[in-house]
């Protein structure tokens, strides 16, 4: 349970120091990508008993792909 707060915590953090400047196309296309990707991989890990890894792996992909 700590380590979730921590996780939390630390994810408001980053969300809030990235809303300082607008985002620039680069930035938009590696937040889309990692969307889709996250969408798609979970949509085929689910089908293989692992939407969760394929989720993460998916954004992982998507991000660098969409930036």
């Amino acid at each position: 349970m700590g380590r979730m707060r921590i996780v939390i915590a630390l994810s408001a953090a980053m969300a809030l120091a990235a809303c300082s400047t607008p985002l620039t196309t680069r930035e938009k296309g590696a937040l889309a990508g990692g969307a889709i990707g996250a969408g798609a991989g979970a949509a085929i890990g689910s089908a293989s008993g692992n939407a969760g890894t394929g989720a993460l792996i998916g954004a992982g992909v998507g991000a660098v792909s969409g930036a």
